[in-house]
């Protein structure tokens, strides 16, 4: 029989304050214009690092969890996502975030130099809640599974 193991909770919430802390930081440094924006130079590059890191931070939450909950083996980064929402973990709505995100980050991280700055100024500015709404997602899951553990105890 094998054992389930435990959430690694420390790590989850670890890597949440650090998506929160990068979310926090893009957002201060923030434009209120394209234009703005356009002309930031290293900062807009610090934007686009620190916005890769928080979305693969999300990718690490996800594998984590499906990792202990023993969910799946899975093949890449897309069968993670599918299987928590699958698996009643995250909704349909933040498996399509986070997909998007994912999006995002692809284009951060292949086109590097080549990105079109309006699109990307967009993305964070109608987007950046995004980060928030997917780490209330999974401090409720947390609680939730924390919950269900003191009722087997």
């Amino acid at each position: 029989m094998t054992k389930k193991r435990n959430l690694r909770i420390e790590l989850i919430r670890s890597k949440m304050a650090d998506i929160e802390e990068s979310v926090s930081l893009v957002e201060a440094n923030l434009p209120p214009s394209f234009e703005e924006f356009s002309e930031l130079g290293l900062v807009k590059d610090g934007i686009y690092k620190r916005m890769e890191f928080s979305i693969e931070s999300i990718i690490d939450i996800l594998s984590i969890i499906n990792s202990d909950l023993r969910l799946s083996i899975p093949e890449d980064e897309e069968d993670v996502v599918e299987n928590l929402g699958l698996n009643g973990i995250l909704t349909q709505n933040m498996v399509d975030k986070v997909r998007r995100m994912k999006g995002f980050r692809n284009i951060i991280v292949h086109r590097y130099g080549r990105i079109d700055d309006l699109l990307a100024y967009k993305i964070l500015t109608e987007n950046l809640k995004d980060f928030g709404e997917f780490i209330e997602s999974i401090e409720q899951f947390l609680e939730e599974s924390s919950a269900r553990t003191k009722k087997l105890d």
